[in-house]
């Protein structure tokens, strides 16, 4: 294991035995290290099989964590991994592209559609992500998508 990982995962209070498991504070590796742009040590935890239904305490996936640190070598990883990419969280039925869209980060916008993602699902509020895009050039990327 490299020294960097392991320091990351001694720093984070995670078990280097056992990297893949949540700390005592119930903290998932995949997702801290999504949400900070890790990709280094999400690599590492995707090699050792990380759990990629993993959720944190708000109901996100490790690709929404991504998606917040709007890294996108993290993003790539995980959905080459087989992240789900249309996982809708449990508060409020918001996908990563609709989380994308209302905050504004155009480029994991671009790089979400461009793997697919369903552009026509609906929140618990019956928004999609059209219905939520902040920025011009994302209701642009949106609304082009929702044509075809």
């Amino acid at each position: 294991m490299e020294t960097a990982i392991w320091d990351w995962l001694q720093n984070h209070y995670f078990s280097v035995a056992q990297p893949t498991q949540p700390n005592s504070s119930g903290v998932v590796p995949l997702i801290l290290a999504s949400q900070q742009g890790r990709c280094d040590v999400v690599n590492f935890l995707l090699a050792q099989h990380a759990p990629l239904d993993a959720l944190d305490e708000y109901g996100n996936n490790a690709l929404w964590a991504a998606c917040y640190a709007q890294a996108s070598d993290c993003i790539a990883a995980l959905l080459d991994a087989g992240i789900n990419l249309n996982y809708q969280n449990t508060p409020s039925g918001a996908t990563a592209l609709m989380y994308a869209a209302s905050s504004g980060r155009e480029a994991v916008v671009k790089q979400l559609l461009a793997a697919g993602a369903d552009a026509r699902l609906q929140n618990h509020d019956d928004f999609t992500a059209l219905d939520l895009a902040s920025t011009r050039p994302i209701l642009k990327l949106l609304f082009a998508t929702n044509q075809s």
